[in-house]
């Protein structure tokens, strides 16, 4: 084909230069396009098991078409869900997310495209585009679920015994779609079951199926905006049935292009390859050379603290809590050893805590009792469980320990928490916990040793506080992973022990000499990180690239939030400075919070924020349109990233990443990152 027979003809001018390739390999589909000398050749073939193998399928049937030989090809950048594997040791090659790939070919298709639907066999996106430059604005993915996407219109063939292609044929015939209610495919698929043993025609079923599925996909649009311009790509977008749901639904036409839209992510692909075919782009992973603190002693040290505390070494009590506010001044002056209970768990683990709690609460909440029920060692070993608690999973937790564990004790944190009754009410908690302490220790807590353990949490913190500081710097000498494994210190070994510990590290840190070279800066909110639970962390650092700069999560910079006056009644100084620290989102109001963390990612100079969540998590995930409005109204790009222990997610995770920093990265006008 003519490449003016397939691009805008508004944009042919920018398409002059060498021979490029872009491969796309969907989770069915590998779709391929080359273009050379005014010509554009197409090529489509099924995903194999092996994506280098289907990639090099398409790349001999592009060769045979266009009759050019391998060493002519100047560039080819890979998208899609098999991107990761492609390799040419003999071309130039670059990786590039499906998400920017869809938005650049759509953009190519046709100027005035401002959204895009791309639904393929394992996912659904929705993406606002740039109209000038058909740069990335906004994106939106579903989650695991299969709902939305081809996988679910493929079950529901199955059962009508239709083709996939039928099946859209079939919907457009219907005059009454049947109401499927259910948005999960095992569900839908029971509905389905129902309606043809009702006597609902197969026109009807496969219109109702379509419209329940372009339901969900309309959700996504909404949250990127749905305006005129609207154009349908994927493995899907030449399903009839779906493209008639979307246009209905949306209330727009979608836009009509040259070529088959399925071709739209390696037409993308393919201006990507001619642009860094023109540019000669070498790029390196941005943070790949920065200094690393090195923390294995760190590690170590945790480790023997563990070994000590299961083996009762220096014989007294031990304690475990669940919730930051637990006063650690208190225990600590009972001669009381103490830990926090945080760690996730794996898989197995959390279905062992499903089996006592009920499913809807999330992986974190789990993995505690589902270490408590394998008899995890240093779990077991504890004398009593401690919680001042805000939310209400956790209190259910701390009962679930108590009833089938060991001892446990709930004490209630406000919610409301610039009411002086509520001041006084912990005050009250606070002095019922010294009581409780000092009958299972046989200690008494006097005011003198009180003091003295809060001037100790105080410079903690404030170390803690100047370790977090170098990281305003352009080029932090700490990664955002390193200083949570510093803040994990915090949560297991005792004050004296970590002043020392926190001051070597920080003279170190110092000592590193400034950087102006910038990464992207990114800002890390929303629930708890537990420790283990780095695969988010890991991707954005060692993978991508970026840098986790301050985080708003309970496991982060805000233990360093709080100071407790070390002036007047002690016990008065405490619930004064633990309510007074950075507000747990349950608390109001919550404009507090919203308005803290805003503050601190400007204050960081972070370029984006990452709402990471638990799903089902109570305190986050129904409060983050608060955050994702404050944050937005500050200029700062969200993504929101509902996550949970397993390792299903990781390949989706990683696309998200990756789409995301490619927007900031173009925002800030730098070189894409990928494998040169």
């Amino acid at each position: 084909m003519r490449i003016q027979d397939v691009v805008d003809e508004r944009l042919l001018d920018t398409l002059n230069g060498g021979t490029v390739i872009g491969i796309d390999i969907g989770s069915r589909t590998g779709k391929a396009v080359l273009l050379s000398g005014g010509e554009v050749y197409t090529s489509s073939v099924y995903t194999g098991i092996n994506m280098q193998d289907t990639a090099d399928e398409l790349l001999e049937d592009l060769l045979d078409k266009s009759g050019l030989e391998r060493s002519d090809i100047s560039y080819i950048v890979g998208t899609g869900y098999g991107r990761i594997a492609l390799q040419y040791t003999d071309i130039p090659t670059q990786i590039v997310t499906e998400i920017s790939c869809h938005a650049m070919g759509a953009h190519y298709l046709n100027t005035d495209v401002r959204t895009i639907v791309d639904i393929g066999g394992q996912d659904s996106k929705a993406i606002r585009v740039d109209p000038l430059t058909g740069s990335v604005v906004e994106f939106v993915m579903n989650d695991k679920c299969a709902a939305g996407t081809g996988r679910f219109l493929e079950k529901v063939a199955e059962i009508l015994e239709l083709s996939i292609d039928e099946l859209g044929q079939e919907a457009v015939k219907s005059d009454a779609p049947s109401e499927i209610s259910s948005q999960c495919v095992v569900f839908a698929e029971s509905e389905v079951i129902s309606l043809r043993a009702k006597g609902a025609t197969r026109q009807d079923i496969a219109a109702g199926i379509h419209f329940a599925s372009a339901k969900r996909v309309r959700n996504l649009l909404k949250r990127v905006g749905i305006e005129p311009g609207l154009i349908f790509s994927g493995g899907v977008s030449n399903n009839v049935g779906m493209r008639k749901a979307l246009e209905e639904l949306s209330g727009h036409p979608l836009i009509e292009a040259k070529i088959d839209t399925i071709f739209a992510g390696a037409l993308g692909a393919s201006i990507h390859a001619l642009n860094y075919s023109k540019a000669a782009v070498t790029s390196v992973k941005e943070a790949e050379d920065v200094f690393r603190v090195d923390l294995t002693g760190v590690e170590n040290r945790i480790a023997e603290r563990q070994e000590q505390l299961v083996a009762n070494a220096d014989d007294r009590k031990k304690v475990g809590y669940l919730c930051s506010y637990t006063p650690l001044e208190m225990i600590s002056a009972a001669g009381v050893n103490h830990i926090r209970l945080f760690k996730a768990g794996n898989t197995e683990t959390v279905a062992s805590g499903e089996q006592i709690t009920q499913s809807v609460f999330c992986d974190f909440t789990k993995s505690i009792l589902g270490a408590f029920k394998e008899e995890d060692p240093l779990y077991t070993s504890l004398d009593k469980i401690y919680t001042f608690y805000t939310c209400d999973c956790i209190k259910t937790i701390g009962e679930a320990i108590g009833e089938f564990f060991t001892s446990a004790d709930i004490y209630t944190l406000p919610r409301i928490k610039d009411k002086p009754s509520s001041r006084d009410f912990y005050n009250s908690q606070i002095l019922s916990f010294k009581a409780d302490l000092e009958q299972l220790s046989g200690n008494i807590i006097t005011d003198g040793e009180l003091s003295v353990q809060i001037r100790l949490y105080n410079q903690v913190r404030k170390l803690l506080t100047q370790i977090s500081e170098l990281r305003k710097r352009p080029n932090p000498p700490i990664s955002g992973k390193d200083y949570l494994d510093l803040i994990k210190a915090f949560y297991y070994l005792p004050a004296e022990e970590l002043l020392p510990l926190y001051q070597g590290i920080y003279d170190k840190l110092a000592a590193v000499p400034v950087r102006e070279d910038r990464p992207i800066r990114l800002f890390m909110a929303g629930g708890i990180i537990a420790d283990g639970d780095r695969k988010l962390i890991e991707l954005i650092e060692d993978e991508l690239g970026a840098r986790i700069v301050a985080e708003d999560h309970c496991t982060g910079l805000k233990i360093a939030s709080g100071y407790i006056s070390e002036e007047g009644d002690p016990y008065r100084a405490l619930a004064e400075g633990y309510i007074d620290q950075t507000p747990c989102a349950r608390m109001k109001p919550l404009q507090e919070r919203v308005e803290i963390s805003g503050a601190l990612a400007t204050e960081y100079q972070a370029d984006g924020v990452l709402y990471a969540y638990l799903k089902f998590c109570p305190c986050y995930g129904q409060v983050k349109n608060e955050f994702f409005r404050h944050y937005q109204q500050l200029g700062l790009p969200v993504l929101e990233l509902p996550i949970d222990y397993s390792k299903s997610d990781q390949g989706q995770l990683k696309t998200r990443l990756e789409a995301f920093i490619e927007v900031l990265r173009e925002r800030k006008g730098l070189a894409a990152i990928g494998t040169a």
